[in-house]
C-alpha cells in the first residue's frame, strides 16, 4: 500500500483552522503563518505541544542520533522553502523538529517569480509552486542568523540551503554559490547546495557531473579554510534518471560532500489526480512520495551506508515517515505535510516513530 494514498488528516485544532486559512490565497496564508510563528512565544508553543504529557517526545532517547558530527534530538526536520529567510527558526524547533533547514538563500536579494505562484491541490495533499527563490539575500539572512547565534536561541542544528541568483549567468554559477557560502557558511551547522529547483531558469542544467564538480569545488575552497569545515550536501531533483542522479551523487561525494538531499519538487504532474493543465512549477506532497522514495532507495543501495541521505518528498503521516527511513534515509524532512497536517503533526509523527523503534527493540 502507498503510505500516502490519501492526504494526511489535520492534527488537533488544525482541523478547525485549516479550512479558514485555505480560504486565503496559498502564499498569503503562508505569510500569515510565518507572522504568527514570529510573534508566538516559543515556550508557549512547546508547552502546548507537550500537553503536560511528561518528557518531551521531541527529545526522546529512542530518537536521538549523531549525523554529520551533529547531535540531533530526533530525525525529523523542516525542509527548505518553509522559512526562506530564517524568520521563525525558534518556532520550528519549539514544534518539535530535530533540525531546521532555511532558504533557499541566494547571494543577491531577489523578488522571485510573479504571483500567484503557489497552488494547493487538497484532493491530492499536494502543492505546486513556482516561487523562483524569493529571499532577502545572503547579507540580510546572515545578519538575522548572527542575531540568533548571539542570543543563543538555537537548540537544534541549523542548515542553510543556498541557490544560484537568477541574475547570475550560468557560466558564473560556481562563483555565485561561493559568494553565498562565504557569507553564510560559518553560521550554519550544515549547508545544502540546491541545483534542483525547477523555478529558476537553467538551474537544473547544473545537475551534470562537470557543473556540479565545479560548484562543489568552489564552495569547498572557503569551507575547508574554516576552523571547522561544515558538512555539505547537494539537493537533487526526482526527475533525473537514476543513472544521472547516481553520477551526480558520486561526483558530490568525491568532492567531499557529506551526502545528498533527496529530493526536490517534480515537474511531472502525472501522479496528481487534480487537473493541472496550464499549471507550471514544482509539485510537492503526497504525489511526490513514490518517485522521491524510489530514488532515495536506489542511491542508498548504490552508495552504501557512508553518505548521509536526507529524505524529503511526500511525508504526510507516520507511515510515509517510516517508509522514508526504511528506504535508507538517515534523516527526513517535511514541508507540504505541515501545510495539511498542521503544527501538531511533527510531534504526532515523532510519537509514532518512537513507538516503532521501541517495538523493534
Amino acid at each position: 500500500m502507498n503510505p500516502t494514498s490519501a492526504p494526511s488528516p489535520a492534527v488537533g485544532l488544525w482541523r478547525l483552522l485549516r479550512p479558514l486559512l485555505f480560504r486565503l490565497e496559498a502564499e498569503r496564508a503562508h505569510q500569515l503563518g510565518l507572522l504568527l510563528a514570529r510573534l508566538t512565544p516559543p515556550a508557549l508553543v512547546a508547552r502546548l505541544g507537550t500537553k503536560g504529557e511528561g518528557p518531551d517526545i521531541a527529545r526522546a532517547p529512542a530518537l536521538t542520533s549523531r549525523v554529520m558530527g551533529l547531535e540531533l534530538p530526533n530525525p525529523l526536520g523542516v525542509a527548505a522553502g518553509v522559512d526562506k529567510d530564517a524568520e521563525a527558526v525558534a518556532f520550528w524547533q519549539a514544534l518539535g523538529f530535530g533540525f531546521v533547514e532555511v532558504g533557499t538563500v541566494t547571494a543577491l536579494r531577489q523578488p522571485g517569480n510573479p504571483r500567484p505562484r503557489v497552488f494547493r491541490l487538497p484532493r491530492d495533499g499536494a502543492l505546486i509552486n513556482r516561487m523562483g527563490f524569493p529571499n532577502d539575500g545572503a547579507d540580510v539572512v546572515a545578519t538575522r542568523i548572527e542575531r540568533l547565534r548571539q542570543q543563543d536561541v538555537l537548540r537544534v542544528p541549523l542548515g542553510i540551503n543556498i541557490g544560484k541568483s537568477k541574475a547570475t549567468p550560468a557560466e558564473d554559477a560556481a562563483a555565485d554559490y561561493r559568494r553565498s557560502f562565504e557569507r553564510l557558511g560559518e553560521l550554519a551547522d550544515f549547508v545544502v547546495v540546491n541545483v534542483s529547483s525547477p523555478n529558476t531558469p537553467g538551474l537544473r542544467d547544473l545537475q551534470t557531473v562537470e557543473q556540479l564538480r565545479a560548484i562543489v569545488e568552489a564552495v569547498q575552497t572557503p569551507n575547508q579554510a574554516l576552523t571547522r569545515p561544515r558538512p555539505l550536501l547537494v539537493k537533487l531533483a526526482p526527475d533525473l534518471a537514476d543513472a544521472d542522479a547516481l553520477a551526480c551523487a558520486e561526483a558530490a561525494v568525491e568532492g567531499g560532500c557529506a551526502g545528498l538531499v533527496i529530493s526536490n519538487t517534480t515537474v511531472d504532474f502525472t501522479a496528481a489526480t487534480t487537473a493541472t493543465e496550464g499549471m507550471s512549477g514544482g509539485l510537492s506532497g503526497a504525489p511526490l512520495f513514490a518517485r522521491s522514495t524510489a530514488l532515495l532507495r536506489r542511491l542508498r543501495e548504490s552508495l552504501g551506508s557512508g553518505p548521509v541521505l536526507i529524505g524529503v518528498g511526500g511525508i504526510m503521516d507516520a507511515a510515509s515517515a517510516n517508509a522514508k527511513l526504511a528506504a535508507g534515509a538517515d534523516l527526513i524532512q517535511m514541508y507540504t505535510g505541515l501545510v495539511y497536517g498542521g503544527p501538531g503533526l511533527p510531534r504526532a509523527l515523532l510519537r509514532a516513530l518512537a513507538a516503532a523503534r521501541q517495538t523493534q527493540a
